[in-house]
């Protein structure tokens, strides 16, 4: 095994789905599934410890993640297009999505719209939002990228060491066929994400961040990480200027977010919500109010029964 004694086992293709009667269920969609129940259970405790309303952030999930999924496979299909539209591209596979393949950066950017569309129906102002959202964002990708450990995709150079990811040969890519064990990318970003995310929470908590500095933060950790981490990988992708595009794309972000962590204002927003999330907020407090008034003088003797 090419002198390799220790290294990390790849499942079996076989693993990547199974069938439930007449439906094919991949275990691709299931780690995004996954992902997305855990960003959204994270987002709604602590959208409602900043002081808005129980079951808003299901509400701007579901405008959030479809615009979501679509941008991201829309980043990944022109990112990476040889598959698509190249000599022996197939147009059909930009379908294929069980098979792999969303780009983060097109989802944060299409889901970013449609979460301000949700938070616009919702009554809730977006950079609240995006700060409740950023920690469950970051867990939802490491959850996902399990996904492609089972299909055996998106790995880093060979390598080894002793965590090397064995890879079995038919998705070892051209040139590397007799290479048994590859960088674990998807273990290495998994890792990341995870300690960004408890970072965030640690620095959210001590220091009552707000007006979207979590999310600047959000993007300043990822990307930091995210570079060094395309940069081993040998899948094919776009290269611009000796280097692949989401290195260029991660650079670039990286600055974004650290300006934006420069220019936002510190501390956290007194109200999380519009003044329709407001009033609506208000409209369900009143009955419990009123109800405990009622029983308030109740007790007191001050109201009688039937009075």
């Amino acid at each position: 095994m090419n002198g390799v004694l220790l290294s990390i086992p790849s499942p079996p293709p076989s693993w990547s789905s199974f069938s439930v009667g007449p439906l094919t269920i991949h275990l691709y969609a299931l780690c995004i599934v996954a992902g997305i129940v855990a960003a959204t259970w994270m987002t709604e405790r602590r959208w409602v410890a900043r002081g808005g309303l129980p079951g808003q952030v299901l509400d701007v999930v579901l405008w959030m993640v479809p615009f979501g999924i679509v941008g991201a496979r829309l980043y990944h299909v022109f990112s990476s297009p040889d598959a698509y539209f190249g000599e022996d591209g197939e147009l059909v596979r930009v379908l294929y999505i069980w098979n792999g393949g969303l780009g983060i950066w097109g989802g944060v950017a299409l889901g970013a719209v449609g979460a301000w569309i949700g938070c616009r129906r919702s009554g809730m102002k977006l950079a609240p939002f995006t700060d409740a959202v950023a920690p469950g964002l970051l867990v939802a990708q490491g959850i996902g990228r399990l996904g492609n450990y089972v299909n055996q995709e998106l790995f880093g150079a060979p390598t080894t060491l002793p965590w090397g990811l064995e890879i079995d040969p038919r998705f070892r890519p051209e040139g590397f066929a007799a290479e048994e064990t590859f960088h674990p990318t998807f273990l290495y970003e998994m890792l990341w994400v995870f300690a960004a995310a408890a970072l965030l929470l640690w620095w959210d908590r001590r220091t009552r961040q707000g007006h979207g500095r979590v999310f600047w933060g959000y993007v300043a950790l990822y990307t930091l990480g995210r570079v060094w981490i395309e940069a081993l990988r040998i899948d094919p992708a776009e290269q611009v200027l000796g280097l692949r595009l989401n290195v260029w794309t991660s650079v670039l972000l990286f600055a974004v977010g650290l300006v934006g962590l420069v220019l936002s204002r510190r501390g956290r927003e007194d109200e999380v919500l519009t003044p329709a999330g407001v009033a609506a907020r208000r409209a369900l407090e009143e009955p419990a109010t009123a109800g405990g008034s009622v029983a308030e003088r109740s007790r007191d003797g001050s109201v009688t029964k039937g009075s």
